[in-house]
C-alpha cells in the first residue's frame, strides 16, 4: 500500500477527482452556507482534526521556518478557501473547474519571476496560450452575461495564482518537512482566524436545523474531510516529490471531473467552455515540455 501511495500518477489521479469534485460541492454547500462560512468550516476543521500532529511540529521549527509555512499556508490552504465558495455566487462550478487549470501556467510565470526559475521559450508561449484561453473563456463565457459578472471569475483565477505561489514556497524552501507535518502545521495556524471569522458571521448563533441545513452540511463535511485535509496532505506530498509542475498538472484532469459534475447538475456547458479549456490545456502541455523534460520520469 505503501509504494502505490508513493507512486505519482496514482497521487495524481486522487488529487484530480477529490479537487475536481470540491466544485460541485462548494455549490451544494453555498445552498445553505455564506461563502465565508464555507472557507471558514473547511480550514478550521481541518486544522482541529491535523492539531495533534501540527502543533508538536510547528514548535519545533525554526523562525525562518515558521515563516514560510505561515506564507505557503496563507496563499495555498486559507485565502484560495474563501475565494472559491464567493466566486461559485456568480459562476458555474463547470467554469470555476476549467479556470482552475491556470495553475501551472502562474507557477512558470512565479517561479521565473520570484526564484529565479529559469524556462524554455516554448513554455512561455504556453503561458501565452493559457491566458489567452482563460481571457476568452471568461469575456465569452455566461460571466460575460447581466446574471453574472467578469469580476467573479477573476476570483477563481487569483485563487490559482495563490496555489501556484504557495507550490514554489513548498518545493523551495519547505523540500525537507514531511507532508503529513507540513499540511498539519498549515492548517494548524490557519484555525485560528478561520473560526474567528466563523464567530464574527454569526455561524453558531444562526445555526438552523432543518432537513436541508444538514443535506449542506453533508456536502461541506465531505468537501472538508477529502477535498481539503486529505487531499492537501496528497498533494504536498506530491510536490515534495515532483516538482511544482508536475504537481500542477493535475489541472489537466481536474476540468474534466468538474464539467462532468456540472452537466450531471443540469448545469448549461457552451462552445467557450470547450475551446477556452482547449487553449489552456495546450498551453499547461506547452508548460511541461523542456530539454530534458520538466515533468520527472520516477520518483
Amino acid at each position: 500500500m505503501g509504494k502505490i501511495i508513493e507512486n505519482k500518477w496514482f497521487l495524481l489521479l486522487i488529487i484530480a477527482l477529490t479537487w475536481g469534485s470540491s466544485f460541485i460541492l462548494i455549490k451544494k454547500s453555498l445552498l445553505v452556507f455564506t461563502p465565508y462560512e464555507i472557507g471558514a468550516i473547511r480550514v478550521g476543521v481541518s486544522g482541529l482534526l491535523m492539531a495533534y500532529i501540527g502543533i508538536p511540529s510547528l514548535l519545533k521549527m525554526s523562525k525562518k521556518v515558521l515563516f514560510w509555512v505561515v506564507l505557503a499556508g496563507f496563499f495555498g490552504n486559507f485565502f484560495p478557501m474563501f475565494l472559491f465558495p464567493l466566486a461559485q455566487t456568480q459562476v458555474s462550478s463547470s467554469l470555476a473547474g476549467i479556470l482552475d487549470s491556470l495553475v501551472p501556467v502562474f507557477v512558470l510565470v512565479f517561479g521565473f519571476l520570484f526564484f529565479g526559475i529559469r524556462s524554455r521559450w516554448i513554455q512561455f508561449i504556453g503561458a501565452i496560450i493559457g491566458f489567452i484561453g482563460a481571457g476568452s473563456l471568461m469575456y465569452f463565457s455566461e460571466t460575460n452575461t447581466e446574471d453574472s459578472q467578469l469580476f467573479y471569475a477573476f476570483l477563481v483565477v487569483l485563487a490559482t495564482a495563490c496555489y501556484a505561489i504557495s507550490a514554489l514556497i513548498i518545493k523551495e524552501k519547505l523540500q525537507d518537512i514531511p507532508s503529513m507535518q507540513l499540511s498539519s502545521a498549515v492548517f494548524s495556524i490557519w484555525m485560528v482566524p478561520s473560526f474567528i471569522i466563523l464567530v464574527i458571521s454569526g455561524f453558531f448563533q444562526n445555526f438552523e436545523t432543518n432537513p436541508q441545513t444538514y443535506e449542506a452540511l453533508g456536502y461541506l463535511g465531505i468537501l472538508t474531510i477529502m477535498g481539503t485535509a486529505v487531499a492537501m496532505i496528497l498533494y504536498y506530498k506530491l510536490i515534495q516529490n515532483t516538482s511544482p509542475v508536475f504537481a500542477s498538472t493535475v489541472t489537466y484532469l481536474l476540468p474534466l471531473v468538474a464539467v462532468i459534475w456540472g452537466l450531471l447538475d443540469g448545469e448549461r456547458f457552451t462552445i467557450w467552455y470547450m475551446l477556452g479549456g482547449i487553449l489552456i490545456l495546450v498551453g499547461i502541455y506547452l508548460i511541461g515540455k523542456s530539454k530534458k523534460s520538466t515533468i520527472p520520469t520516477s520518483n
